[in-house]
């Protein structure tokens, strides 16, 4: 497969397998029902209330909401981030911390989109809404001049993923994203074999669980509807996307859809992160901390590249 193991020293291994310890006594994130999702989305609410927010400027574009942040000098690129949440739960506010280390340190305006989520809206919807924020972002005459990324996590890597098949239609437009990057993002909606066999030992996410949520997710449609494109992007035509930098951990029950995805793009550079849950990139281990420092330096390359 088209990866690389990602390269770590004997005390991070050992500082990530405390950490997955203490994952191991937390509940795994479930989608059963309609109502735990709305609770768990309240709590998030109230916790963003709570603490001091971000500035951060807000628009409204073809009735989607999207959140802006902007480095203090003139920007050199522009990244467009997709946030997770198992489609369900989560906003763009919750990517401040990420967003504003891009910010910082590559100098680039994040404009991160707060799409609709699938307790009231159909998956179909989410991609919508992330397609019309990306149209008016690439077409936007204030990002003209500036080189454009594309990042998503989790479900936000689906719909990054997504949206870029969309954008297919419109070449011009799709040739002003210079670079990707994905995390441990769901490719297959009817289930990579790595979801398929997901054991209860899993860490974060409810392995077991997986196969009944995404259908959940996608009432009606049958396995072979669930794999049609893009709703699954790992089927889609991935020729002439641009170049994509993709991670995964390798106990995440998504590791095949990562792993299978990069063998799929034509310009794909994946790295599977040793003994890694899904999310690994918010743990407090420096794993997380060189990641996100690798990717950093990347979208610096592709900016500074241009078009």
């Amino acid at each position: 497969m088209a990866y690389t193991t990602w390269l770590v020293s004997e005390p991070e291994l050992a500082e990530m397998r405390r950490f997955n310890q203490k994952l191991a006594w937390l509940p795994r994130f479930k989608i059963r029902n309609r109502i735990t999702p709305r609770l768990i989305q309240a709590l998030l609410r109230v916790s963003q209330t709570i603490k001091r927010a971000t500035p951060a400027e807000r628009r409204v574009v073809d009735n989607v909401p999207l959140r802006v942040l902007r480095p203090s000098g003139e920007p050199k690129g522009v990244v467009l981030d997709i946030h997770g949440g198992g489609w369900v739960i989560g906003n763009a506010q919750m990517d401040d911390e990420l967003n504003l280390g891009m910010v910082n340190a590559c100098d680039v305006v994040v404009v991160s989109v707060d799409y609709r989520l699938a307790i009231d809206t159909p998956i179909e919807g989410l991609m919508e809404d992330c397609l019309n924020a990306a149209r008016w972002l690439l077409s936007a005459e204030e990002f003209a001049d500036l080189p454009v990324i594309v990042v998503g996590e989790s479900a936000g890597g689906h719909l990054a993923a997504a949206t870029l098949l969309a954008l297919k239609q419109w070449p011009a437009l799709l040739q002003r994203v210079s670079g990707v990057v994905l995390y441990y993002g769901v490719y297959d909606l009817a289930g990579t074999p790595s979801v398929q066999s997901a054991g209860p030992e899993t860490l974060l996410l409810d392995g077991p669980g997986m196969v009944d949520a995404l259908a959940m997710l996608t009432p009606g449609l049958n396995d072979e509807a669930r794999r049609q494109p893009p709703l699954s992007p790992l089927y889609g035509d991935l020729t002439g996307l641009p170049p994509a930098l993709m991670f995964v951990g390798e106990l995440d029950p998504l590791k095949d859809d990562t792993l299978e995805m990069a063998e799929r793009w034509p310009a794909a550079q994946a790295h599977l992160l040793p003994e890694s849950a899904h999310g690994f990139i918010h743990f407090p281990v420096a794993m997380a901390e060189g990641v996100l420092a690798y990717c950093r330096h990347w979208i610096t390359e592709r900016i500074e590249g241009g078009q």
